[in-house]
């Protein structure tokens, strides 16, 4: 329904009709029948023509972005269910092509799966409905993938509408733009969208130059390196306020001239390494609980690469794990995690264990010990802290490949620890190949690291005298080596399932090698505990870790 009749006449001062006015919202034009007076919007603002005179003259007392329907439609647009009604300078067809209708005094915003964001134009509040989800892009269904060399993102729908109708309302070239349901987009929404976003050459940012909108910037870039770009908006907040201001053509120019965001990396003037120094933190660092090897490199530390070695078959996955589990119970810091030697549900199983202080680590065990719903609700709460986040690592995908991931999860997923064990596994070939691989990972982790200001811990195997197997590079790049012992052979229980902790030849803090406290694997509970002070060997019957 374009035409909107038995409406109030705008020209309250010199007419006061409460119902011979009508209004086209195709046209954005009104005339009232009483006072005869012609109306239209021009550069978000409401214009008057009284009695043909004239060129017309701006309304006063008019709303002060011009919108018709924020100011004397709402009581006719409860009537006219669902219209396409220009607002804010955005006509009436750019609504119909996102399919934002107007009900009442609510304009409601469709998301690709169906949900509705809603907007109250009196109180100028948002709300949502059952369904909407904040994975996904505003738009995103109008602009398949690839569709364009270049796709613009901006952190509002009204935004998104304003800078489409600029872009390409009434051109035979339609630009893709969508918009993020927040300044802040969720790490699934990364997960669901990098693809969509990555079939374009160049992502062109338009987001307010504000903090939040400074941080989607470097986020978004880290996550597509080399092909985002920023709008500089000069004086204008945002591209609604581009549009409202009539000012379509500078829009343009700003698009036209979008500028590639500048790594991080490149540190150039004064103020960039001022902020180097004021920003960035000497050691940020987890405490493990193991006192003897907190005393020597603090903990796990943010920015630096780890490598455990240990002979096959010692327990290291365990150590690992333990390992993760204080990551989640001492600090607020999220981490990521991926056993390759075993599976999903058992690695998820194994924290829940430490969790529950029980060995439910199967499923028959779980049952049989009558905790499925403990082993349950544990799960719901671990998933509810959003800082634990496992991974994986296809068989088609090769080392390179966990680089990537790994940048992915720091920049979308907001991950400060990175554990996965043995890098040995993460390559194939033969053995010189496999040594120039991981030679190769290992430099690239150990930049990596220090790059993105993640801490990456990895599990190596050791060979027979002690070194790396394959490759000796796995520990020389690392900042921290830490070696594992067990004596599995050892008359007595206690001494065949204590695991000792040594600080090896790489220690980045100086706090020296050697001995750093030990820990017993607890067959009650399948969790490793850590010793804390002597104890008494004992002889017994029972299993062996």
């Amino acid at each position: 329904m374009s035409e909107l009749t038995k409406l109030e006449c705008p020209d309250k001062q010199e007419c006061g009709s409460s119902d011979a006015y009508c209004w086209n919202t195709e046209k954005e034009q009104g005339h009232c029948k009483s006072c005869d007076s012609g109306t239209w919007l021009f550069k978000g603002q409401l214009w008057i023509k009284r009695n043909g005179q004239g060129k017309g003259t701006p309304l006063e007392n008019a709303s002060d972005n011009g919108s018709v329907v924020e100011d004397f439609t709402l009581k006719a647009i409860t009537e006219t269910k669902g219209s396409f009604v220009g607002t804010r300078g955005i006509t009436s067809s750019t609504m119909e092509k996102f399919g934002v209708r107007t009900i009442g005094d609510k304009q409601e915003y469709p998301y690709p799966s169906g949900g509705i964001k809603t907007r109250n134009l009196t109180e100028k509040a948002f709300s949502t409905t059952q369904g909407f989800k904040t994975d996904e892009l505003f738009g995103m269904n109008l602009f398949p993938v690839n569709s364009s060399k270049s796709i613009v993102c901006v952190e509002g729908e009204l935004d998104c509408l304003s800078a489409w109708q600029m872009l390409s309302a009434g051109s035979s070239y339609t630009n893709p733009v969508v918009s993020f349901p927040s300044a802040t987009p969720s790490g699934k929404l990364w997960e669901n969208c990098k693809g969509y976003l990555n079939s374009f050459d160049k992502i062109i940012l338009s987001v307010d130059n504000d903090e939040p909108g400074n941080r989607l910037a470097e986020k978004v870039s880290q996550i597509f390196p080399g092909k985002v770009y920023r709008m500089e908006h000069g004086n204008h907040k945002d591209a609604n306020d581009f549009l409202q201001a009539g000012d379509a053509k500078a829009f343009k120019s700003a698009w036209w001239g979008a500028k590639r965001i500048k790594p991080d990396s490149i540190l150039c003037t004064s103020q960039d390494f001022l902020d180097l120094y004021d920003n960035t933190p000497d050691f940020e660092y987890c405490p493990t609980g193991i006192p003897d090897l907190d005393k020597k490199i603090l903990g796990l530390n943010k920015g630096y690469y780890t490598v455990i070695v240990a002979p096959t078959g010692l327990g290291k996955t365990e150590f690992m794990r333990y390992l993760e589990y204080q990551v989640l119970t001492r600090s607020t810091y999220k981490f990521a995690y991926m056993h390759l030697e075993e599976s999903q549900l058992r690695s998820t199983l194994g924290m829940v264990s430490y969790k529950l202080d029980d060995n439910l680590t199967r499923k028959d065990l779980i049952e049989q010990k009558g905790r499925v719903d403990d082993v349950k609700d544990a799960l719901v709460e671990l998933g509810d802290t959003e800082r634990m986040h496992q991974f994986s690592l296809g068989t088609d995908e090769d080392h390179n490949d966990l680089v990537d991931r790994i940048k992915y999860l720091v920049a979308a997923m907001d991950v400060d620890f990175v554990f996965f064990e043995p890098i040995q596994d993460i390559v194939d070939g033969d053995m010189k190949d496999k040594e120039s691989k991981l030679s190769d990972l290992s430099s690239k982790l150990s930049r990596l690291a220090s790059e993105v200001n993640v801490g990456i811990i990895t599990i190596a195997h050791a060979n027979e005298d002690g070194d790396t197997m394959y490759c000796k590079m796995i520990a020389k790049k690392a900042a921290f080596e830490i070696t594992l012992e067990r004596d599995q052979t050892a008359e007595t229980h206690e001494e065949r399932n204590r695991t000792y902790v040594h600080v090896g030849r790489k220690n980045r803090v100086g706090g020296g090698s050697g001995p750093a406290g030990a820990l017993d694997f607890d067959l009650d509970s399948y969790t490793l505990k850590v010793v804390e002070g002597p104890k008494e060997p004992k002889t017994d019957n029972k299993g062996d870790f």
